[in-house]
Parts: C-alpha cells; sequence; structure tokens
C-alpha cells in the first residue's frame, strides 16, 4: 500500500467506520482501552460493559472516562474474588482447555453472562485488533513481521466466540470484519509500529489516525492485557497457592504433559473433571509437544494446553 500517510488514515477511518456499521450490536465488552474505545466510538445505541476484579486493575477508571466521554451508558459489574474463582470450571468446560490464559477468559465470560443478565442478545468486542496491528509488546521483538502475521492472519482465535455462543449470545468483532481485514493486511509494518516521542508504539496507525476522536490520554495509552487492566490476574497466585508442592510433583509424575507450572496444573484438574482425556491427534494433525493434544498443521498455538512453543519458532 503506497506510504501516503494522509490517505492511509482517511481510507483506514472510512473502513473502520463501515466495518463498525456492518456489525452492530446491542452492548460492547468494554476495558476502555483503544480497541473498545474505537469501537464505541462509532456505535450506535451501545451498552458498555466492564468487568473488575475487587478494586484491582485500571480498566474502570479508562471504561468510566471513556464512557463520560462518548455518553455511553455503562454498568461495571465488580467481581469478588471467590465469583470470579467459580466462574473457572464453566470457563474451562466451554473452552475445553486449561491454557495459562484462562484469568483473561473469565473477565470475558463474566462480562457476557452480565449481559445476558440484562437481556442483551448481542455484544461487540475489540477482538483482533492488537493480532492485525501489532499491539502485544513481545511483536515489537519479532524480526520477519510480514512473515508472523501472514501465519496469523489464518490461525487466530478468540474464546468469546465461544463463550457467547454457549451464553447464546451473538458476538460481533469489528475488526474481523473480512473487507476491513482486507484492508489492514495491506498497510505496511512500519505504519504499525513505529517510535512517536521516543518510544515505540504497536498500534501506532490506529492511534494517529483517530486523532480528535478520542482523547489523547485514551489514544496513547500502554497495552493492558484484559486479565491484567481487570485485575484478574491477581488470582494466578491465589490458585497457585491451593495446589501444594507435593501434589505437583505427583501430578508431574503422573501426567505426561509438560505443565508450567501449578496454576496450569490446577486447571488441568478441572478439565480432568469437566471435560476428560486429552483428544488424541486425528488424521492429518500434528502432535503438540506439551500435552500431546492434535493440532491443526498451520496452528503455533494449541488450543487444549495453550502451548505457544510453536509461536516462538516463527521469529
Amino acid at each position: 500500500m503506497k506510504k501516503d500517510e494522509k490517505f492511509i488514515f482517511r481510507e483506514l477511518k472510512r473502513k473502520f467506520t463501515e466495518a463498525v456499521s456492518r456489525n452492530q450490536a446491542e452492548g460492547i465488552l468494554f476495558s476502555g482501552g483503544l480497541d473498545t474505545a474505537l469501537v464505541a466510538a462509532y456505535s450506535t445505541n451501545c451498552r458498555a460493559i466492564s468487568v473488575g476484579l475487587e478494586s484491582y486493575g485500571e480498566d474502570r477508571y479508562y471504561a468510566e472516562k471513556v464512557a463520560k466521554f462518548l455518553k455511553l451508558e455503562h454498568y461495571h459489574k465488580t467481581v469478588k474474588t471467590e465469583e470470579a474463582i467459580a466462574a473457572i470450571p464453566e470457563v474451562i468446560k466451554i473452552l475445553r482447555s486449561f491454557d495459562p490464559a484462562i484469568p483473561n477468559d473469565v473477565t470475558a465470560c463474566l462480562g457476557l453472562k452480565c449481559a445476558k443478565d440484562m437481556g442483551i442478545k448481542s455484544m461487540k468486542t475489540g477482538d483482533g485488533s492488537d493480532e492485525i496491528f501489532l499491539g502485544y509488546n513481545f511483536m515489537l521483538e519479532k524480526k520477519d513481521l510480514r512473515k508472523y502475521l501472514d501465519r496469523m492472519y489464518r490461525t487466530m482465535r478468540f474464546s468469546s466466540n465461544k463463550i457467547g455462543e454457549n451464553l447464546g449470545i451473538n458476538i460481533k468483532q469489528p475488526f474481523l470484519d473480512k473487507e476491513f481485514m482486507d484492508f489492514s493486511q495491506g498497510i505496511d509494518v512500519d505504519f504499525k509500529i513505529r517510535r512517536e516521542n521516543g518510544k515505540t508504539w504497536g498500534k501506532w496507525i490506529l492511534r494517529k489516525a483517530f486523532e480528535g476522536v478520542l482523547p489523547q490520554e485514551i489514544l496513547w495509552q500502554s497495552k493492558r492485557p484484559l486479565e491484567v487492566g481487570s485485575g484478574m490476574t491477581k488470582l494466578r497466585n491465589i490458585i497457585e497457592s491451593r495446589v501444594t508442592d507435593e501434589e505437583f510433583e505427583k501430578g508431574k509424575r503422573d501426567f505426561s504433559i509438560r505443565f508450567l507450572n501449578k496454576e496450569q496444573f490446577y486447571y488441568y484438574r478441572i478439565y480432568r473433571e469437566v471435560v476428560g482425556e486429552i483428544p488424541a491427534p486425528e488424521k492429518g494433525q500434528k502432535i503438540c509437544e506439551c500435552c500431546g493434544a492434535g493440532m491443526a498443521l498451520n496452528n503455533f498455538h494449541c488450543k487444549t494446553c495453550g502451548d505457544v512453543l510453536e509461536w516462538k519458532k516463527v521469529k
């Protein structure tokens, strides 16, 4: 795509506005981060729902700030620690996974359940923005980003789809709208990662193209993974404390799985109760090195255990 900044900015805004329009919903799973703030900015009659673990996490601050700026109807659900932990078996059963990303998925699940309780039948998310526009910090260190992006476009999946389907909520994802994705794929990597004011930023083009649409504090906020912004990352230490050293050592002997830590072992014990055995590879699949589950040949992320070793091989 030609490197005319004004043209690309103008086209990006037009394409995104159209993508949001094609993916209308009654509510939005809202963190107040850049992605959901942009979706909300171009939505109409959309109720914003955010989730936070007790008093932890920054999302509530940003969500309330953006909601006030955009004059959104905003509802924040404060979750107690035991309520969040009680949701883990349901999440594992729905996703059929003991991926260490479970705290992130618990946030999405509780937000979507809140929407269901409010009678909302369709929800937008900001899924896909970080993947398409290189928003994660670890991506800043990748060497062959074009190759990395090409593989990721074909394999990325999001837990909100499965959770929404299970709850009877239709999930809309404007960033994953086909026409918008086709356009976004053609944007040069140096528009997605660039230095600004002495710092290297992912999603640079989103921050620059939408200046004037949102306050600078929102546009240039640092990346907060959902579990961090919601405070759900606090669950990790609590969960690890519920597995003794003896239980963990026995588990490593009893199961032919390369557990990352006690937390993942905790999730696996629940997985065995609510799902059962790890699915064996089918014809045409490769074997996950960490848990033995089957994986599609073009995948580099195991959906069963969350192994990302294959991702790391793509430099």
